[in-house]
């Protein structure tokens, strides 16, 4: 489709001609005789062949002469990465899980052709070993509310016209086309729609800002910079709904009087790069970006600008540093970006997600967006789950779920019969969230109270097999990499907590430097210039509060309770079980075991290097590790 809409009647007239290319998907009443197979396209799938399992559904559509009855299509991320490659087959909604390019024959002879369910593809919930074929009846849907992710695994993200009939930028023709611009920031407010970015700030009042400055010209920008370990919940979003983000952001323009838009996104992640382009260039050629939008005079055109993947451009005033040319490091606020942002022009910087939310509340209305959710934190927010936990993947609930219904129900529990220790949310931002706090609804105010924070989503479970010393040192290695260094707090102050940590892991910490770590998390937050630094000793301030044992085993004990910290564990042979048989020996990298054979062996502990081969190796559970 290349012919420009003009106005807001032909973008309805364009609505009731795509809506029939989704119909067999969107349309739970459906009474066609088209089947269309629908396949995940998120990179977790692709990397397992969803690709080429599509072209052998296609390949098959053809050999049988088809093409007017059934359709194959890949799409954006279902979500369930767990299970992947995913396969779902509409008007049925029947769910296959784990699909390999092979099974693309058994599904088309006994499904497509027959309208036989291939049991062997079917889920089974672990707990009560039931089939479940509709993925709405499966706990790791069930409980959703997909809102940001609504057209993620029901539209091909490549063609604008399946966007347009699930009735994509009707929203902006709403706006722009019956409601002022002050209108349009009161219905954001009363949604109460909170930046996903990581504060929760109101959107409503961002924009409100962004109008009330006066410029020549404005800017509008979406942060897809996502970088937190982790987390893929934007790149989804992008990958799989691109226009949604696009019509959020001319929602956005329209508001605080912008016409030119940019989209801030890593260079490393290459297929949401593709699909964004796919769609600003899809939306130029139908004259929804550029001049004269709809007829209205309204100018608004996006642009992709790509990061070089520094964590420290996810922040607002680094990021337009980094569009401009210059070194990715931020500036003292205030100036805000809504008074002095980008080329030192009035700009208001969203998230992904924030703008995936937009075009659904001008379509459901504010009241709607509002009821979801909590008091103070309304509608959904997405997740990545990941870590030691059953279900990973993507996940949106409601503002108010509960840690545990988040990781028992929806992630199905701990992975390999683990125990539940803590949470980490919000990346290298958040905090460590313990078992105690299961209960706690997932909201910005809630999470503060217990030493996190909402962050853009990430959601990394931890099992008793996790030191949790080391989490600290990972997150604080990672911050220390990606600092820009223009603040001696964070420059040299996180650079000597990840020291300590260090040292602390490798048996030569002590109290006082458990004290100066704590003295350094406690400084930090005060005095850093941007919220890299601010919220950096987060993870070891938690962990520092709710698993000081774990702290006090490692310095005064020179023990590691999870067993993970190499310079800490210590190997040892029980006489009363060796029985000789020279495997722990043969096995050892570098001749520390010594003994005959049928004789019992014993470990040179100043020889061992704590690689762990003898603990394998032994058949008899002589081998202990302490």
């Amino acid at each position: 489709m290349s012919t420009r809409i003009e106005n807001f009647e032909q973008l309805r007239q364009k609505y009731e001609e795509c809506k029939r290319l989704v119909e067999v998907r969107a349309d739970p009443d459906y009474d066609g005789d088209k089947k269309f197979i629908l396949v995940c396209g998120g990179p977790g799938c692709v990397s397992l062949k969803s690709l080429q399992l599509v072209e052998n559904f296609e390949k098959l559509i053809k050999e049988h002469g088809l093409e007017n009855k059934v359709q194959a299509s890949i799409s954006g991320c279902f979500g369930f990465c767990e299970k992947g490659p995913l396969v779902n087959i509409f008007p049925e909604n029947i769910f296959y899980v784990q699909v390999k390019p092979e099974d693309a024959k058994d599904i088309f002879e006994q499904h497509i052709l027959n309208n036989k369910v291939v049991d062997r593809l079917v889920y089974i919930e672990p707990v009560s070993q039931k089939s479940m074929t509709d993925s709405l009846e499966m706990p790791f849907y069930k409980r959703q509310m997909r809102i940001a992710l609504r057209n993620c695994g029901l539209i091909d993200p490549e063609i604008v016209e399946e966007y347009l009939g699930v009735g994509g930028y009707q929203s902006l023709a709403k706006v722009i086309t019956q409601m002022t611009p002050e209108e349009a920031i009161e219905i954001m407010k009363r949604s109460g729609l909170g930046g996903r970015g990581g504060a929760g700030f109101s959107t409503g009042r961002k924009w409100e800002f962004g109008r009330m400055y006066k410029g020549d010209r404005k800017y509008v920008i979406c942060n897809a910079d996502e970088g937190d370990p982790g987390a893929f919940m934007d790149r989804a979003i992008m990958e799989g709904d691109a226009h949604s983000v696009i019509e959020g952001m001319a929602i956005a323009a329209y508001c605080i009087g912008a016409d030119q838009g940019y989209v801030y996104i890593r260079a490393e992640y290459p297929q949401a790069v593709k699909r964004l382009q796919i769609a600003i260039d899809a939306a130029r050629k139908l004259g929804l970006l550029g001049k004269n939008i709809l007829g209205t005079g309204f100018n608004f055109d996006v642009d992709v600008r790509l990061g070089a993947g520094a964590f420290v451009c996810g922040e607002e005033t680094a990021l337009i540093q980094s569009i401009q040319g210059n070194r990715g490091e931020p500036t003292t606020k205030p100036p805000f970006p809504a008074e002095r942002g980008l080329w030192q022009k009035p700009t208001v910087v969203n998230n992904v997600e924030t703008l995936a939310n937009v075009p659904v509340i001008f379509e459901k209305g504010p009241e709607w967006f509002a009821q979801i959710g909590t008091e103070n934190s309304k509608g959904t927010k997405v997740f990545a789950l990941a870590g030691k936990v059953n279900n990973v993947g993507l996940v949106e609930v409601p503002m108010g779920t509960t840690l545990r219904q988040l990781i028992f129900e929806i992630g199905g529990g701990v992975r390999d019969g683990g125990k539940f220790k803590a949470a980490q949310s919000g990346g290298p931002s958040g905090g460590c969230i313990p078992e105690q706090f299961l209960d706690t609804p997932i909201d910005y105010q809630s999470l503060s109270k217990i030493g996190s924070m909402m962050g853009s989503g990430g959601m990394i479970v931890m099992s008793d097999s996790d030191c949790m010393v080391n989490i600290a040192r990972f997150y604080l290695e990672f911050v220390v990499e990606e600092s820009c260094g223009r603040c001696v707090p964070c420059r040299i102050g996180t650079k000597r907590m990840l020291e300590i940590l260090t040292d602390i892991t490798k048996g030569k910490g002590t109290l006082d430097t458990l004290a100066e770590l704590q003295s350094l998390a406690e400084t930090i937050p005060d005095t850093a210039l941007c919220g890299l630094g601010q919220t950096a000793p987060n993870p070891v301030l938690s962990t520092l509060r709710y698993f000081m044992d774990e702290y006090k085993a490692h310095v005064e004990e020179k023990r590691c309770p999870a067993g993970v910290c190499t310079d800490l564990l210590h190997y040892e042979i029980l006489p009363e079980k060796c029985i000789g048989c020279t495997s722990c020996a043969r096995g050892c990298p570098v001749n520390c075991i010594s003994g005959s054979p049928k004789q019992t062996h014993v470990i040179d502990q100043e020889k061992c290097i704590k690689c762990g081969n003898c603990l394998q190796k032994c058949r008899f559970g002589a081998v202990i590790r302490k």
